[in-house]
């Protein structure tokens, strides 16, 4: 695999956790770069780790991982995007706007590890190339946290002006990732 193969592959896998990320950073008061960074780095390495786990598992289990990532990965996009919504409509219209200033650790670590599931399932696929998977897995972490910290960061711009939906299009969008990888593994509408 070329390196340029590599980078294709590692910014095609990173566009989840950049919608996933735009929808945090939305749903966040003014967040900074620093929590961007952060952010960027917890969907990085997550999205690094993966693919060696993936790797490392291999043939003898790739029919039961393939079988079920797509069913978790929608479980738990699901799960943390109605939590969004709900949080997003119990604001009333007289209720300020209070956004958290910071998400938690493991609703950002649960957010990269369900947008980051299908790099399980490439990583065993690489078991079975000639691919160095060390520069594999630093080269999709690090392409997850660029576009993760930049989702953030455009997100940034977009909580403002939506107040309140913000978090509820966050949570819309979460679904939406759950909902289109569990269609794409289903093969429906194909």
């Amino acid at each position: 695999m070329t390196f340029i193969a590599t980078l294709i592959l590692a910014f095609g896998m990173s566009m989840d956790a950049f919608a996933a990320a735009l929808g945090k950073g939305a749903s966040l008061h003014r967040p900074n770069f620093k929590e961007a960074l952060r952010t960027g780095l917890i969907f990085g390495v997550i999205e690094m780790l993966t693919p060696l786990i993936g790797w490392a598992i291999g043939l003898a289990a790739s029919r039961y991982i393939m079988a079920w990532d797509h069913w978790v990965a929608f479980g738990l996009l699901t799960v943390l995007g109605g939590r969004m919504m709900m949080e997003g409509f119990r604001q009333t219209a007289d209720e300020p706007c209070e956004a958290p200033q910071r998400h938690g650790f493991m609703v950002l670590a649960l957010t990269a590890v369900a947008t980051s599931l299908d790099a399980l399932a490439v990583g065993v696929g690489l078991a079975f190339l000639q691919v160095n998977i060390i520069l594999t897995a630093v080269t999709i972490g690090a392409a997850t946290t660029i576009m993760a910290t930049t989702g953030v960061m455009v997100g940034r711009f977009i909580g403002p002006v939506m107040g309140k939906w913000a978090e509820v299009l966050g949570g819309v969008v979460l679904i939406s990732i759950g909902c289109t990888i569990l269609i794409q593994h289903l093969n429906l509408f194909s």
